[in-house]
Protein backbone atom coordinates (compact mmCIF):
# COMPACT_ATOMS: atom_id res chain seq x y z
CA UNK A 1 0.00 0.00 0.00
CA UNK A 2 1.21 3.29 -0.69
CA UNK A 3 2.11 5.60 1.94
CA UNK A 4 2.31 9.37 2.96
CA UNK A 5 6.53 9.38 1.93
CA UNK A 6 5.38 7.82 -1.36
CA UNK A 7 3.47 11.54 -2.68
CA UNK A 8 5.47 14.19 -3.40
CA UNK A 9 4.31 17.55 -1.29
CA UNK A 10 4.02 20.42 -2.99
CA UNK A 11 3.59 22.39 0.03
CA UNK A 12 4.80 20.98 3.40
CA UNK A 13 7.14 18.51 2.72
CA UNK A 14 9.64 19.36 5.13
CA UNK A 15 6.93 17.75 7.47
CA UNK A 16 7.43 13.90 7.19
CA UNK A 17 11.09 14.31 8.21
CA UNK A 18 10.89 16.46 10.84
CA UNK A 19 8.08 13.69 12.35
CA UNK A 20 10.96 11.23 11.65
CA UNK A 21 12.98 13.22 13.63
CA UNK A 22 11.17 14.38 16.86
CA UNK A 23 7.14 14.88 18.37
CA UNK A 24 5.79 17.78 17.01
CA UNK A 25 3.99 20.27 18.28
CA UNK A 26 0.12 21.67 17.90
CA UNK A 27 -1.49 24.16 19.10
CA UNK A 28 -4.36 24.46 21.44
CA UNK A 29 -7.93 25.49 21.82
CA UNK A 30 -9.39 28.17 19.48
CA UNK A 31 -12.67 28.28 20.97
CA UNK A 32 -11.28 28.37 24.81
CA UNK A 33 -8.89 31.66 23.62
CA UNK A 34 -11.53 33.06 21.97
CA UNK A 35 -13.86 33.05 25.45
CA UNK A 36 -11.06 34.82 27.42
CA UNK A 37 -12.11 38.40 25.39
CA UNK A 38 -15.78 37.91 26.43
CA UNK A 39 -16.86 39.24 23.12
CA UNK A 40 -19.68 40.96 22.66
CA UNK A 41 -22.45 40.58 19.92
CA UNK A 42 -21.98 43.76 18.87
CA UNK A 43 -17.92 42.76 18.53
CA UNK A 44 -18.82 39.82 16.50
CA UNK A 45 -20.33 41.73 14.22
CA UNK A 46 -18.08 44.32 13.66
CA UNK A 47 -18.49 47.33 11.71
CA UNK A 48 -19.65 45.44 8.55
CA UNK A 49 -22.07 43.25 9.64
CA UNK A 50 -23.93 46.07 11.91
CA UNK A 51 -27.31 45.61 9.87
CA UNK A 52 -27.51 41.75 10.14
CA UNK A 53 -31.35 41.03 11.65
CA UNK A 54 -30.28 37.98 13.19
CA UNK A 55 -27.65 37.07 16.31
CA UNK A 56 -23.99 35.86 15.24
CA UNK A 57 -22.13 35.75 18.63
CA UNK A 58 -20.37 32.74 18.84
CA UNK A 59 -19.92 32.29 15.25
CA UNK A 60 -15.76 32.45 15.89
CA UNK A 61 -14.98 32.20 12.36
CA UNK A 62 -16.43 35.37 11.58
CA UNK A 63 -14.05 36.51 13.95
CA UNK A 64 -11.06 36.41 11.28
CA UNK A 65 -13.13 38.69 9.19
CA UNK A 66 -14.86 41.18 12.45
CA UNK A 67 -11.47 40.83 14.47
CA UNK A 68 -8.80 39.20 12.94
CA UNK A 69 -6.39 41.23 15.45
CA UNK A 70 -8.05 38.94 17.59
CA UNK A 71 -7.41 35.51 16.18
CA UNK A 72 -3.67 36.48 15.03
CA UNK A 73 -2.92 37.23 18.81
CA UNK A 74 -4.10 34.04 19.25
CA UNK A 75 -2.06 32.25 16.81
CA UNK A 76 0.96 34.11 17.97
CA UNK A 77 0.40 32.91 21.57
CA UNK A 78 0.65 29.67 20.19
CA UNK A 79 3.53 29.47 18.18
CA UNK A 80 5.30 31.81 21.23
CA UNK A 81 4.67 28.48 23.40
CA UNK A 82 6.58 26.42 21.19
CA UNK A 83 4.06 24.64 18.35
CA UNK A 84 5.55 23.61 15.52
CA UNK A 85 1.79 23.73 13.80
CA UNK A 86 -0.91 25.82 13.85
CA UNK A 87 -4.78 25.39 12.96
CA UNK A 88 -6.70 28.13 10.97
CA UNK A 89 -9.88 29.46 12.59
CA UNK A 90 -12.02 27.35 10.62
CA UNK A 91 -13.52 24.21 12.05
CA UNK A 92 -17.15 25.55 11.34
CA UNK A 93 -16.18 27.62 8.43
CA UNK A 94 -17.71 25.60 5.83
CA UNK A 95 -21.10 26.40 3.98
CA UNK A 96 -23.47 23.63 5.70
CA UNK A 97 -22.33 24.89 9.09
CA UNK A 98 -23.07 28.79 8.65
CA UNK A 99 -26.09 28.09 7.68
CA UNK A 100 -26.65 28.06 10.78
CA UNK A 101 -26.10 31.72 11.05
CA UNK A 102 -27.37 32.27 7.87
CA UNK A 103 -23.47 33.51 6.57
CA UNK A 104 -23.40 31.01 4.16
CA UNK A 105 -22.24 33.36 1.54
CA UNK A 106 -19.56 34.16 3.48
CA UNK A 107 -17.68 31.26 3.89
CA UNK A 108 -15.36 31.48 1.05
CA UNK A 109 -14.03 35.25 2.69
CA UNK A 110 -13.78 33.27 5.99
CA UNK A 111 -11.54 30.36 5.14
CA UNK A 112 -9.29 32.65 3.01
CA UNK A 113 -8.97 35.58 5.60
CA UNK A 114 -7.75 32.75 8.31
CA UNK A 115 -6.15 31.13 6.03
CA UNK A 116 -3.94 34.85 5.45
CA UNK A 117 -3.89 35.37 9.89
CA UNK A 118 -2.13 31.73 10.33
CA UNK A 119 0.09 32.39 7.60
CA UNK A 120 1.30 35.66 8.75
CA UNK A 121 1.64 34.46 12.31
CA UNK A 122 3.55 31.13 11.04
CA UNK A 123 6.02 33.63 9.12
CA UNK A 124 7.08 35.46 11.76
CA UNK A 125 7.61 33.06 13.77
CA UNK A 126 9.29 30.55 11.83
CA UNK A 127 12.95 29.86 11.82
CA UNK A 128 15.37 27.49 9.48
CA UNK A 129 15.98 25.61 12.88
CA UNK A 130 11.90 25.60 13.46
CA UNK A 131 9.71 26.51 10.86
CA UNK A 132 6.28 26.59 11.20
CA UNK A 133 3.17 24.91 9.74
CA UNK A 134 -0.08 25.98 8.76
CA UNK A 135 -2.58 23.71 9.43
CA UNK A 136 -6.31 23.88 6.98
CA UNK A 137 -8.57 22.72 9.56
CA UNK A 138 -11.97 21.45 8.40
CA UNK A 139 -14.96 20.44 10.94
CA UNK A 140 -17.06 17.69 10.60
CA UNK A 141 -20.47 19.74 9.84
CA UNK A 142 -23.20 19.90 12.31
CA UNK A 143 -25.20 18.06 9.82
CA UNK A 144 -24.38 13.89 9.79
CA UNK A 145 -24.35 11.58 6.44
CA UNK A 146 -24.75 8.46 8.77
CA UNK A 147 -26.97 9.37 11.59
CA UNK A 148 -30.49 10.28 11.43
CA UNK A 149 -31.90 13.44 12.99
CA UNK A 150 -35.03 12.12 13.70
CA UNK A 151 -34.91 9.51 16.53
CA UNK A 152 -38.41 8.33 14.78
CA UNK A 153 -37.29 7.69 11.39
CA UNK A 154 -33.60 6.08 11.44
CA UNK A 155 -33.49 6.27 7.77
CA UNK A 156 -33.94 10.16 7.51
CA UNK A 157 -30.61 12.23 6.66
CA UNK A 158 -30.11 15.91 6.88
CA UNK A 159 -27.56 16.39 4.25
CA UNK A 160 -26.34 14.30 1.38
CA UNK A 161 -22.58 12.61 -0.14
CA UNK A 162 -22.61 15.50 -2.65
CA UNK A 163 -23.64 18.28 -0.25
CA UNK A 164 -21.16 17.66 2.04
CA UNK A 165 -18.13 16.92 -1.02
CA UNK A 166 -19.38 20.34 -2.32
CA UNK A 167 -18.95 22.10 0.77
CA UNK A 168 -15.74 20.44 2.00
CA UNK A 169 -14.28 21.14 -1.60
CA UNK A 170 -15.83 25.16 -1.61
CA UNK A 171 -13.50 25.40 1.99
CA UNK A 172 -10.47 23.26 1.18
CA UNK A 173 -10.28 25.47 -2.84
CA UNK A 174 -10.41 28.71 0.18
CA UNK A 175 -7.64 27.58 2.69
CA UNK A 176 -5.35 26.91 -0.19
CA UNK A 177 -6.00 29.82 -1.95
CA UNK A 178 -5.23 31.54 1.71
CA UNK A 179 -1.55 29.84 2.14
CA UNK A 180 -2.37 26.70 4.25
CA UNK A 181 0.53 24.16 4.21
CA UNK A 182 -1.23 21.18 5.22
CA UNK A 183 -5.21 20.13 5.67
CA UNK A 184 -6.48 18.66 8.74
CA UNK A 185 -9.61 16.80 8.66
CA UNK A 186 -10.73 16.61 12.83
CA UNK A 187 -12.91 15.96 15.40
CA UNK A 188 -14.14 12.99 13.16
CA UNK A 189 -18.26 12.10 14.96
CA UNK A 190 -19.14 10.21 11.31
CA UNK A 191 -17.02 8.21 8.79
CA UNK A 192 -18.94 9.09 5.97
CA UNK A 193 -18.62 12.70 6.53
CA UNK A 194 -14.76 12.27 6.81
CA UNK A 195 -14.89 10.45 3.49
CA UNK A 196 -16.51 13.44 2.12
CA UNK A 197 -13.72 15.82 3.17
CA UNK A 198 -11.30 13.24 1.67
CA UNK A 199 -13.11 12.74 -1.22
CA UNK A 200 -13.32 16.60 -1.92
CA UNK A 201 -9.45 17.02 -1.13
CA UNK A 202 -8.53 14.09 -3.47
CA UNK A 203 -10.70 16.14 -6.60
CA UNK A 204 -8.75 19.41 -5.46
CA UNK A 205 -5.21 17.65 -5.61
CA UNK A 206 -6.04 16.68 -9.28
CA UNK A 207 -7.98 19.91 -10.38
CA UNK A 208 -4.63 22.23 -9.07
CA UNK A 209 -1.80 19.80 -9.28
CA UNK A 210 -1.17 20.59 -5.48
CA UNK A 211 -0.49 17.64 -3.10
CA UNK A 212 -0.43 18.75 0.17
CA UNK A 213 -0.24 16.72 3.59
CA UNK A 214 -3.40 14.97 5.37
CA UNK A 215 -3.95 14.81 9.34
CA UNK A 216 -6.86 12.65 9.96
CA UNK A 217 -8.17 12.72 13.71
CA UNK A 218 -11.39 11.09 14.99
CA UNK A 219 -13.16 11.69 18.38
CA UNK A 220 -13.99 8.73 20.53
CA UNK A 221 -17.06 9.66 22.28
CA UNK A 222 -17.59 7.46 25.42
CA UNK A 223 -15.81 4.21 27.01
CA UNK A 224 -17.21 1.97 24.09
CA UNK A 225 -14.47 2.98 22.33
CA UNK A 226 -16.35 4.18 19.39
CA UNK A 227 -17.13 7.05 17.18
CA UNK A 228 -20.57 8.62 17.07
CA UNK A 229 -21.33 6.61 13.97
CA UNK A 230 -20.46 3.42 15.29
CA UNK A 231 -16.78 3.02 13.88
CA UNK A 232 -13.99 1.32 16.69
CA UNK A 233 -10.76 2.49 16.24
CA UNK A 234 -9.53 -0.31 13.93
CA UNK A 235 -12.90 0.07 11.76
CA UNK A 236 -12.25 4.27 11.91
CA UNK A 237 -8.35 3.33 10.73
CA UNK A 238 -9.31 0.61 8.06
CA UNK A 239 -11.63 2.77 7.03
CA UNK A 240 -9.91 5.75 5.98
CA UNK A 241 -6.51 4.43 5.36
CA UNK A 242 -6.42 4.57 1.49
CA UNK A 243 -6.27 8.54 2.05
CA UNK A 244 -2.87 8.28 3.06
CA UNK A 245 -2.87 10.92 5.92
CA UNK A 246 0.39 11.83 7.27
CA UNK A 247 -0.29 11.40 10.89
CA UNK A 248 -3.64 9.62 11.87
CA UNK A 249 -5.19 9.82 15.57
CA UNK A 250 -7.58 11.24 18.10
CA UNK A 251 -8.90 14.53 19.35
CA UNK A 252 -11.58 16.24 21.64
CA UNK A 253 -14.24 14.63 23.68
CA UNK A 254 -12.12 12.76 25.84
CA UNK A 255 -9.40 14.23 28.25
CA UNK A 256 -5.52 12.49 27.59
CA UNK A 257 -5.90 9.51 30.58
CA UNK A 258 -8.93 8.30 29.22
CA UNK A 259 -7.91 8.42 25.56
CA UNK A 260 -4.76 6.09 26.28
CA UNK A 261 -5.81 2.92 25.46
CA UNK A 262 -7.03 4.37 22.19
CA UNK A 263 -4.00 5.48 20.98
CA UNK A 264 -2.27 2.56 22.13
CA UNK A 265 -4.45 0.58 19.88
CA UNK A 266 -3.56 3.24 16.86
CA UNK A 267 -0.11 3.03 17.42
CA UNK A 268 -0.22 -0.32 16.95
CA UNK A 269 -2.35 -0.07 13.76
CA UNK A 270 -0.88 2.73 11.98
CA UNK A 271 1.63 2.51 8.88
CA UNK A 272 1.74 6.75 9.26
CA UNK A 273 2.72 8.89 12.13
CA UNK A 274 0.06 9.19 15.46
CA UNK A 275 -1.29 12.56 16.62
CA UNK A 276 -3.13 12.92 20.21
CA UNK A 277 -4.94 16.15 21.17
CA UNK A 278 -7.05 15.63 23.82
CA UNK A 279 -9.00 17.93 26.03
CA UNK A 280 -7.85 19.37 28.95
CA UNK A 281 -9.51 16.61 30.82
CA UNK A 282 -13.58 16.99 31.68
CA UNK A 283 -15.96 19.62 31.57
CA UNK A 284 -15.82 21.58 34.38
CA UNK A 285 -17.50 25.34 34.89
CA UNK A 286 -15.52 26.69 37.77
CA UNK A 287 -12.49 26.07 36.28
CA UNK A 288 -11.43 29.63 34.19
CA UNK A 289 -10.93 27.36 30.97
CA UNK A 290 -14.07 25.24 31.15
CA UNK A 291 -12.18 21.76 31.86
CA UNK A 292 -10.10 20.90 34.83
CA UNK A 293 -6.94 19.70 34.10
CA UNK A 294 -3.51 22.27 34.59
CA UNK A 295 -0.76 22.63 32.07
CA UNK A 296 0.97 20.30 34.51
CA UNK A 297 -1.64 17.31 34.65
CA UNK A 298 -2.23 17.49 30.70
CA UNK A 299 1.44 17.69 29.88
CA UNK A 300 2.40 14.85 32.68
CA UNK A 301 -0.16 12.52 31.03
CA UNK A 302 0.83 13.47 27.24
CA UNK A 303 4.55 12.50 28.14
CA UNK A 304 3.61 9.41 29.65
CA UNK A 305 2.37 8.67 26.15
CA UNK A 306 5.37 9.30 24.23
CA UNK A 307 7.64 7.66 26.98
CA UNK A 308 5.61 4.96 26.02
CA UNK A 309 6.44 5.46 22.44
CA UNK A 310 2.90 5.78 21.33
CA UNK A 311 3.00 9.57 19.53
CA UNK A 312 4.43 11.46 17.01
CA UNK A 313 2.45 14.55 17.34
CA UNK A 314 0.80 16.28 20.61
CA UNK A 315 -1.23 19.15 21.24
CA UNK A 316 -4.44 20.25 23.15
CA UNK A 317 -8.33 20.58 22.20
CA UNK A 318 -11.15 22.10 24.22
CA UNK A 319 -10.05 23.97 27.48
CA UNK A 320 -6.12 23.63 26.76
CA UNK A 321 -4.25 27.47 26.61
CA UNK A 322 -0.87 28.82 25.37
CA UNK A 323 0.17 27.69 28.88
CA UNK A 324 -0.73 24.11 28.28
CA UNK A 325 0.74 24.00 24.81
CA UNK A 326 4.29 25.55 26.16
CA UNK A 327 3.90 22.46 29.09
CA UNK A 328 3.30 19.67 26.82
CA UNK A 329 6.28 21.58 24.13
CA UNK A 330 8.56 21.38 27.38
CA UNK A 331 8.10 17.92 28.27
CA UNK A 332 8.41 16.04 24.84
CA UNK A 333 11.24 17.90 23.77
CA UNK A 334 13.82 15.06 24.24
CA UNK A 335 11.87 12.17 24.12
CA UNK A 336 12.23 10.43 20.81
CA UNK A 337 8.97 9.96 18.48
CA UNK A 338 6.83 6.31 17.69
CA UNK A 339 8.98 4.56 15.39
CA UNK A 340 6.70 2.62 13.16
CA UNK A 341 7.38 0.08 10.42
CA UNK A 342 8.31 2.49 7.53
CA UNK A 343 9.09 5.74 9.63
CA UNK A 344 13.22 5.23 8.16
CA UNK A 345 11.84 5.48 4.71
CA UNK A 346 11.95 8.72 2.81
CA UNK A 347 9.81 10.76 0.65
CA UNK A 348 11.80 10.37 -2.26
CA UNK A 349 10.00 7.43 -3.87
Amino acid sequence: MQNAYSLRYTRGSALPALLARRILILDGAMGTMIQRYKLSEAQYRGERFTTLDHDVKGNNELLSITQPQIIGQIHEQYLAAGADIVETNTFGATRIAQADYRLEAFAIEMNIASAQLARAACDRYSTPDKPRFVAGAIGPTPKTASISPDVNDPGARNVTFDELRDSYYEQAQALLDGGVDLFLVETIFDTLNAKAALFALDQLFEDTGEVLPIMISGTVTDASGRILSGQTVEAFWNALRHARPLTFGLNCALGAALMRPYIAELAKLCDTYVSCYPNAGLPNPMSDTGFDETPEVTSGLLKEFADAGLVNLAGGCCGTTPEHIAAIAARLADIKPRAWAHYQEKNDS
